[in-house]
C-alpha cells in the first residue's frame, strides 16, 4: 500500500455518495444458475440466523414450490399476508407493497426479483417494489436466477431454446450490495430434479426433456460463475479505490499492451488481443508519449498511431500517455486499473557502454518497480523483420532531416555557452568565481527551457569546460593549479545536469498541461456560446468556428430539414467546388450513426471527416472536418474530443428545434384561438338580423302586386341573404364543433334515407346539373347522427354545383367494403388543384386562392369535423378523366337484432 495524497473533491463525493446510502436499505441477491440449486433455502437459513439474533425479519412474499424442505424452513417466520389483484375475472396473489412499507420491518424477503406483477399493481416489476423498499431504508432479501438479467437473455436463449420473458436491468444487479452465489453441480440438481425436490410430477418431466438437460445447466452454471466474479471484481475495484491500494492484485487476468515505437508494436497489439480472447478478460492498449518520442519522424508517429487505432478496433481500452518516463508510466496505469499482465515487445539490448553506467533496460525497469506484475514479451513475427528493413529504408530521408533539426539546436546549445563565456570574460575583474559559475548555470537553465534535455547535456559539459579554460588558473588551459576546483568542476556537472534535466521535464509537462487547458478551455466556451443561441444560425456559426480552431482547418455542419433532408451549411458554397464535403458520405454517416471518411474504414482516402451530431432523441446532422494534418484524428484525445463536441452540438440543435416547435404551436394555438373567438362572435350576431333580412325578403317576394322590375329584385334579395345566411350558418356550426358542444344522436339508420333527404333539400340546387345516383340494394344500418351526415352531403352537393359549369355531371354512389361503408360524390369538372387536395379541408381554405365563387371555405372544414366525430374518414381524389372525388368512409357496426313478430294463428296452420 503506498501513500497517496486523497483527492478533496473525490473524499467529499465519497461522503456525500456514504450519506446517501446509509439512509437507503441494503439488498442482497441469492443468485443461481437455474431453479431448484437451492436460493430461497439459503435466503430463509439466512434470515432465521437474523431473527434468532433479534432482527425484525418479515416474509414479505416466499414461493416454495411445494419442497418440503423449503416450506420446513419458512416456517415459523413474520409473514405479510399477500393482496388479492383482479386480473379477468381472477384473484392474483401479489406482493403487499402498503402493507411492508406500513409495516416498517427491518429486514423483508422478497422471493422471484424478476417477476412482472400483475395488471392493477403499482409497479409492473417486482424489482421495482424493491427499489421502493430500499428508498424507505428497508433491508431486503430476495433471488435471481442468470437467465432473468437482460444482458444474457439472448445468450440462455439460444442455449436452452426457452426465450424467457421476465428479465431484470443488470443496473439494478449490480447495484446490489451483496450477491451471493448458490452453485449447485448439474448432476446433482438432475438428481434432485428426479427425486422430486426441484418440480412435481408432469412438471419435473416436461423440464427434465427441455430446460433441464445436463448440458444446458453446465452451460448456465459457466454464466452465472462469470457474471458473478465480474461482479465481485467491481466490488474489489470500488474497494482498492476507496483504500487507495496501489499494488495490483491478481484477481483478474486482465492485459495490459504497451505500444513502443518499433514496426513489432502491430505484431504486440494483435498478440494482445488473442491472448485477451482465449482468457476471455478484458485489456487495454496504452502508448507513452515521452518527449524524446515526441521527436520521431512524422512517418513513425503515424504508424504508431494507426496501430493505437488497430487495437481499439480490435476491442481494448486505448489511451495516449504523456510522461518523462516509459515504466513508471505503465506501472502507474496497470495499478490504477488492476491489469496483471504487461505485453510489450522484445526490445534489443543495451550497448555494454550503457550497461557499465548501470542503465537498465525497460523490462528490468518493470520489474524492479512493479514486482507484481507478470511480464511478456513478443518477439516480432518474421514479416514484421522484414517490414523493418523496408521501414528503416523509407524513414532514412526523415532520419537525416531530424539529425539536421537536431545539429541545429545542439549548435545553439554551444552558440549560448560561448556567449556566456564572452559575456563574463570581462567581468572576472569585477565578480567572484562563484558568481561566474551562477551565469553558466543560467545559461544551461535558458538552453533546457528552449532546446530540451540533450541540448542542455551539452550546455553542462560545455559550461565546465569553458570555465576551466577561461577563469581558472593557469587560464587558457585545462590544466588545474589548485585540487580543490575538481570538487567545483563536479559540483557545477552535477548541478548542470540535474538543473537542466528538471527544466526539461518541467517544459514538457508544461505543454501537455497547457494543451489540456486548451482543450477544456474550448470546450467550456463552445458550452457557453451554445448555451445562448436560440436559432440554427446562431448554433451553425458558433460550432464551425470552434471546431475549426479545434483541427486548425475547414469545419462545416450539414443539419436536417423536416424533411430529414441534409441541408449544407452557408459556408458550403463558399469553398472551391473540389473541395466541398461531399452529401452522399455525409448522408451515410448519418444513416449508420458511424464516423466515415478521412482516418476511417469508409473512405479513408476523402479529404474530409464526417461525424454524426448525435442527441438524445436521434441524429440531428453531420459534422464535417478537414484538419490541417490528417494524422490528428489519430489521436485517442482528439477523437474524443470531437465527438464530445459532437454530442454538445447535436443537444444544442436538438433544443434549438424544440424551442422552435414549441413557438410555432404556441403560434398556432393563440391563432386558432383567435379565430374561434371571431367565428363565434360573427356567427352569434348576425344571425339574428340575417334571419329578419331574409324573412322580409321572401315576404315581399311572395307579394303578387309588386311590378316586374321590384318582384325580380325581391327575388334576388332573397336568394342572397339566404346565401349570406347559409354561411352564418357555417361559421356557427364550426364553432359549436371545435367548442365541442356539439353532441351527436347516434341512431341506427339506412343510409338510403339520409341520401334522399339531402338530394331533397338540394333539389333547388341541383336543377341545371346532371345528378347519377348509384346506390346497390341491400346496403347495412349505420350508426350516426343523420341530420349531421345530411349536411355533410349537402355541403359536398352545393361544392360540387359551385365549381363546376351548368349541364355538368354529379355522380353520388355507395360501395361496400369489409369494414367500412364507402360514399362518393364525384364530378367531371375542373379537378382538384395539383397538391393541394389535404389543404382543401382546412379552415378558410378554397379551391381557388382568388376566385368569384362565393363561401368562405368551411364548407369542406365542417364535413371533416363531422365525418371524424363518426369514427370515419374523409379525403380528396382526383378523377383519371377529369373532376374531382370526394370519398367518404363510415365504420360498419354489429346492428341490434330486430324483434321477431309472433306469428299469427293461420301461420301456425299453414
Amino acid at each position: 500500500m503506498t501513500d497517496i495524497r486523497p483527492d478533496p473533491d473525490e473524499l467529499l463525493a465519497q461522503l456525500r455518495e456514504q450519506e446517501a446510502s446509509a439512509a437507503r436499505g441494503r439488498l442482497r441477491i441469492y443468485f443461481g444458475s437455474s431453479a431448484g440449486v437451492g436460493k430461497t433455502y439459503a435466503m430463509l437459513q439466512a434470515a432465521r440466523k437474523l431473527q434468532a439474533e433479534g432482527v425484525d425479519v418479515l416474509a414479505g412474499v416466499v414461493v416454495t414450490h411445494g419442497r418440503s424442505e423449503t416450506a420446513a424452513m419458512f416456517e415459523g417466520l413474520p409473514q405479510l399476508p399477500l393482496k388479492m389483484v383482479s386480473h379477468r375475472g381472477k384473484e392474483l396473489p401479489e406482493f403487499d407493497l402498503d402493507g411492508a412499507l406500513a409495516r416498517q420491518p427491518a429486514l423483508i424477503l422478497v422471493d422471484e426479483l424478476a417477476h412482472s406483477n400483475a395488471p392493477g399493481s403499482r409497479h409492473p416489476k417486482r424489482w421495482q417494489d424493491v427499489e421502493e423498499l430500499l428508498a424507505h431504508g428497508i433491508d431486503v432479501y430476495s433471488t435471481l436466477n442468470v437467465q432473468h438479467l437482460e444482458s444474457l437473455n439472448d445468450v440462455v436463449g439460444g442455449i436452452t431454446g426457452v426465450r424467457v420473458q421476465e428479465t431484470l436491468p443488470d443496473t439494478f444487479f449490480d447495484r446490489a450490495d451483496e450477491v451471493v452465489m448458490v452453485d449447485t453441480p448439474a448432476d446433482e440438481l438432475l438428481a434432485r430434479l428426479a427425486a422430486g425436490k426441484v418440480y412435481m410430477g408432469p412438471q419435473a418431466q416436461r423440464a427434465a426433456q427441455h430446460f433441464f438437460r445436463k448440458g444446458n445447466l453446465m452451460a448456465l452454471r459457466e454464466l452465472a460463475l462469470r457474471r458473478t466474479a465480474d461482479r465481485v471484481e467491481d466490488d474489489v475495484q470500488a474497494w482498492r479505490s476507496n483504500e487507495r491500494i496501489a499494488q495490483v492484485w491478481k484477481t483478474e487476468a486482465a492485459i495490459l499492451c504497451a505500444i513502443g515505437p518499433t514496426p513489432a508494436a502491430e505484431s504486440v497489439v494483435r498478440s494482445a488481443a488473442q491472448l485477451a480472447q482465449q482468457l476471455n478478460v478484458s485489456w487495454h492498449a496504452v502508448y507513452v508519449e515521452t518527449p524524446a518520442l515526441q521527436r520521431l519522424p512524422d512517418a513513425q508517429r503515424e504508424r504508431i498511431l494507426r496501430v493505437v487505432r488497430l487495437a481499439h478496433e480490435l476491442g481494448a481500452n486505448t489511451a495516449v500517455l504523456a510522461a518523462q518516463d516509459l515504466a513508471p508510466a505503465l506501472i502507474q496505469h496497470a495499478r490504477e486499473h488492476n491489469l496483471s499482465k504487461l505485453m510489450l515487445g522484445r526490445s534489443e539490448a543495451l550497448p555494454r557502454w550503457r550497461r557499465w553506467l548501470g542503465a537498465r533496460d525497460l523490462q528490468q525497469q518493470l520489474a524492479v518497480g512493479a514486482p507484481e506484475l507478470d511480464l511478456i514479451s513478443v518477439a516480432a513475427t518474421p514479416p514484421q523483420v522484414q517490414r523493418r528493413e523496408a521501414v528503416a529504408a523509407r524513414e532514412a530521408q526523415q532520419r537525416e532531416a531530424q539529425v539536421q533539426q537536431l545539429a541545429g539546436r545542439y549548435g545553439l546549445a554551444a552558440a549560448a555557452c560561448a556567449l556566456t563565456a564572452l559575456i563574463s570574460w570581462p567581468l572576472q575583474q569585477a565578480f567572484d568565481q562563484s558568481n561566474i559559475v551562477m551565469l553558466f548555470l543560467l545559461a544551461v537553465v535558458g538552453v533546457a527551457l528552449k532546446l530540451g534535455r540533450g541540448p542542455a547535456v551539452l550546455a553542462s559539459f560545455l559550461s565546465v569546460g569553458l570555465f576551466d579554460f577561461f577563469f581558472v588558473e593557469p587560464k587558457l588551459s585545462f590544466a588545474v593549479s589548485d585540487v580543490q576546483y575538481l570538487l567545483t568542476f563536479a559540483v557545477m556537472l552535477v548541478v548542470g545536469l540535474v538543473t537542466g534535466q528538471l527544466t526539461a521535464g518541467l517544459r514538457y509537462q508544461a505543454q501537455v498541461a497547457a494543451e489540456r487547458e486548451t482543450r477544456a478551455r474550448a470546450l467550456f466556451e463552445l458550452t457557453s456560446d451554445l448555451a445562448g443561441a436560440l436559432q440554427t444560425e446562431a448554433v451553425l456559426q458558433v460550432a464551425e468556428g470552434a471546431l475549426a480552431q479545434a483541427v486548425r482547418g475547414e469545419a462545416l455542419l450539414y443539419t436536417l430539414d423536416l424533411q430529414d433532408q441534409l441541408q449544407p451549411s452557408p459556408r458550403h458554397s463558399t469553398l472551391p467546388v473540389p473541395e466541398q464535403p461531399d452529401l452522399g458520405t455525409a448522408r451515410w454517416a448519418l444513416d449508420h450513426a458511424q464516423p466515415a471518411g478521412l482516418a476511417t474504414d469508409t473512405l479513408p482516402g476523402s479529404a474530409w471527416f464526417y461525424l454524426p451530431l448525435a442527441a438524445p432523441m436521434r441524429t440531428r446532422g453531420v459534422l464535417a472536418l478537414r484538419p490541417a494534418s490528417s494524422r490528428s484524428l489519430m489521436l485517442p484525445e482528439l477523437r474524443a474530443q470531437l465527438e464530445t463536441y459532437a454530442r454538445i452540438i447535436g443537444q444544442a440543435l436538438e433544443r434549438v428545434h424544440y424551442v422552435e416547435v414549441a413557438q410555432q404551436a404556441l403560434v398556432q394555438i393563440e391563432g386558432e384561438r383567435l379565430r374561434n373567438s371571431l367565428l363565434s362572435a360573427l356567427s352569434h350576431d348576425l344571425r339574428t338580423p340575417l334571419a329578419v333580412v331574409y324573412g322580409l325578403a321572401q315576404t315581399l317576394a311572395a307579394r303578387a302586386d309588386l311590378p316586374g322590375e321590384a318582384q325580380e329584385l325581391s327575388v334576388s334579395l332573397r336568394e342572397q341573404s339566404q346565401r349570406v345566411s347559409a354561411m352564418v350558418n357555417n361559421l356557427l356550426d364550426m364553432a359549436r364543433l371545435q367548442s365541442g358542444a356539439v353532441r351527436l344522436n347516434l341512431q341506427w339508420q339506412p343510409v338510403e334515407e339520409v341520401v334522399g333527404a339531402a338530394l331533397q333539400a338540394m333539389q333547388p340546387t341541383l336543377a341545371r346539373h346532371c345528378l347519377q345516383l348509384q346506390m346497390p340494394p341491400g346496403l347495412p344500418l349505420l350508426q350516426l347522427d343523420a341530420v349531421l351526415m345530411e349536411r355533410v352531403l349537402c355541403n359536398l352537393l352545393e361544392n360540387a354545383v359551385k365549381y363546376t359549369p351548368a349541364g355538368s355531371e354529379i355522380v353520388l354512389s355507395a360501395q361496400l367494403d369489409a369494414s367500412a361503408l364507402v360514399l362518393r360524390v364525384a364530378d367531371n369538372g375542373p379537378g382538384l388543384p395539383a397538391g393541394r387536395e389535404e389543404q382543401l379541408f382546412a379552415k378558410f381554405s378554397r379551391g381557388e386562392r382568388e376566385s368569384s365563387t362565393p363561401g368562405v371555405g368551411l364548407g369542406l372544414a365542417i364535413c371533416r369535423a363531422i365525418v371524424e366525430a363518426h369514427g370515419g374518414r374523409i379525403w380528396a381524389e382526383a378523377v383519371p378523366s377529369g373532376g374531382a372525388c370526394f370519398v367518404i368512409s363510415l365504420p360498419l357496426g354489429q346492428p341490434p337484432a330486430l324483434p321477431l313478430e309472433p306469428l299469427s294463428e293461420e301461420d301456425h296452420e299453414s
